[in-house]
């Protein structure tokens, strides 16, 4: 669905072509949206069936392959507006692999245990680091919506929150309790 919204709502702004798109994505909202290339011509095809969105151009330049230009259609702009109240009105549970391999974490020994706990705190950390300088530079551009420091913020947020539970997780190993 994110894929959805997210090519329909940039569509809302102007028309473009999929490399455009991916740019976008990767340039605007790559910090926290995965969104794989070959995904957005996979759904600009899907959307175009739908008639969400239509090809309005198909552009060469010199020995370049050509490109097709998309625009979003009336049916598009309402299946946007639809997907964005979606997203809004239901709750989202999170499942996290990592909570797969604590559940078997005992079946290593102590030492590895506590070096993965270890190597996963140092990573928040860095991403933590990252985050602070990344968002001063997102937020100096002037495609970037104000809005987006609130997606930092929640970014921030959460690996704050994991960054505690994790040094926690590793003093309780330290000291013993999940033996």
């Amino acid at each position: 669905m994110s894929t959805r919204l997210v090519i329909l709502g940039l569509l809302k702004e102007r028309p473009l072509y999929g490399y455009e798109l991916k740019g976008i994505i990767e340039r605007y909202m790559g910090d926290w949206t995965s969104i794989a290339f070959g995904s957005i011509y996979f759904a600009l095809n899907k959307l175009t069936k739908e008639g969400l969105v239509r090809e309005i151009a198909v552009q060469k330049e010199g020995s370049r392959p050509s490109r097709r230009v998309y625009e979003v259609t009336e049916a598009g702009k309402d299946a946007f507006t639809r997907l964005l109240r979606d997203v809004w009105s239901k709750d989202e549970r999170t499942f996290f692999s990592f909570d797969v391999g604590l559940f078997f974490l005992r079946e290593l020994p102590k030492k590895e245990r506590i070096a993965y706990l270890q190597n996963r705190i140092e990573s928040a950390r860095r991403s933590l680091t990252y985050l602070d300088g990344h968002e001063t530079e997102m937020l100096a551009k002037p495609m970037v919506p104000p809005l987006a420091s609130a997606i930092f913020s929640h970014s921030r947020y959460h690996a704050q929150a994991e960054l505690s539970w994790l040094e926690e997780l590793l003093r309780e190993m330290q000291e013993g309790l999940y033996e």
